[in-house]
């Protein structure tokens, strides 16, 4: 994998993460997540995004659920603080300092 995809694909994570913590119940679904990712700049889509949120399920950062045709996730306490810099994952973009 180039070193721009991994780049990209780990500052998804991050923003996925960050946009779950900043929720009352953690929670969105995926098609929220992919317009929040476009305004961060990164435009690939929806697949892509499910892909990282598949991706973050696996190392225990978010719970998905499907309902219907959509993913509805919900960070999970090690992801919240990865997101709020309590804790480093592997794989996902480290938090600024600023916030």
């Amino acid at each position: 994998m180039s070193d721009y995809l991994t780049h990209m694909r780990e500052h998804v994570r991050l923003i996925i993460l960050r946009a779950l913590a900043d929720e009352p119940a953690y929670t969105h679904n995926d098609a929220i997540l992919t317009d929040i990712a476009k305004a961060f700049a990164v435009d690939r889509g929806r697949d892509f995004v499910r892909a990282e949120i598949r991706w973050l399920e696996t190392i225990g950062a978010v719970t998905v659920r499907e309902l219907a045709s959509a993913l509805i996730v919900t960070a999970t306490q090690r992801g919240v603080d990865h997101a709020q810099r309590r804790l480093v994952l592997d794989g996902v973009r480290r938090p600024s300092a600023e916030g």
